[in-house]
């Protein structure tokens, strides 16, 4: 008996199917030219659009929150035990706003001196009285943290405000814009006309005088409305070479009222309503006084 053969379909050719690869080039491609286009948007918007939110504030909108915020940094350091020093204003350009879009910081700085007879306990008093001294709104607070006692307050506008403890006696407190956009013609602004020039520099020819350091025609003069009336202010001297003697010994007598800080490095005394600090770093001495907000 015979076997019939096996039958098989027949398979028609199947028509040609697309090429995947050029097709996912294709997409590639399209991506790439829809992220320029997004990116070339994004710049032209930084570049001619005024700003819309806060944080595209520019430096010149939020200096005057800067100053207001160094005011009452000084007004809350202030008092009869304490020496404020008020730091220059430090404009670094560099910062990122965007890939395409440069931008700038602004910092301004406020030291404080006190007397360190508590150790530890004297500066973390210290910032705990600035930060409850603080307005309302800032939210100042001081605390104990994994990288030391820092105080943290918001100056509004995005504008920070830290303090830390760098050395016994001395709090440092910062006033931090972060990165913004530069407007054209931006300048950093000198000291308000007003400045209380007369006592500052007479006080400040007397210790420079002690000191054995040259008298300049004109100091580096920082100033800093207070609050609620009247100016903050600090003149300094940075001059080079070291001292004849430590600080200490050129400085008692007239530092005979109130010494706060008596180390190498750093000298801090209160006569009245002025305070005097010499800081000496390497083969320069840096030496400022200083009125306060407290009269």
């Amino acid at each position: 008996m015979s076997m019939d053969a096996p039958a098989y379909a027949q398979v028609s050719p199947t028509p040609e199917q697309p090429d995947r690869r050029r097709w996912g080039r294709w997409l590639l491609a399209g991506t790439v030219a829809w992220a320029v286009l997004l990116a070339v948007l994004t710049w032209i918007s930084v570049r001619d659009d005024p700003p819309t939110v806060r944080e595209q504030r520019d430096l010149a909108e939020v200096v005057p929150v800067v100053d207001r915020a160094v005011g009452a940094l000084a007004a809350a350091a202030s008092g009869p035990e304490a020496v404020v020093e008020l730091g220059p204003t430090e404009f670094e350009r560099g910062c990122r706003l965007t890939p395409f879009l440069d931008g700038a910081t602004l910092t301004r700085q406020v030291t404080v001196y006190f007397s360190n007879g508590n150790g530890d306990e004297a500066g973390e008093a210290a910032l705990r009285r600035i930060a409850e001294r603080l307005p309302a709104e800032y939210r100042a607070g001081a605390r104990r943290t994994d990288e030391g006692f820092l105080l943290r307050a918001d100056a509004g506008d995005f504008v920070a405000v830290y303090g830390e403890l760098p050395q016994p006696g001395r709090a440092v407190l910062s006033v931090e814009t972060g990165c913004r956009p530069v407007p054209d013609g931006f300048a950093v602004t000198g000291p308000d006309p007003d400045r209380p020039a007369g006592a500052l520099r007479v006080m400040l020819t007397q210790a420079l005088t002690a000191l054995g350091r040259p008298v300049p025609d004109e100091p580096e003069w920082r100033t800093v409305p207070c609050p609620d009336r009247g100016f903050a202010g600090t003149a300094s001297v940075d001059t080079p070479g070291a001292l004849p003697a430590p600080p200490a010994e050129l400085l008692r007598p007239a530092a005979a009222p109130l010494v706060l800080v008596d180390t190498p490095e750093r000298y801090a005394y209160r006569a009245g309503p002025l305070g005097v600090t010499v800081a000496v770093t390497g083969d320069r001495t840096r030496v400022s006084v200083s009125l306060d907000c407290h009269r």
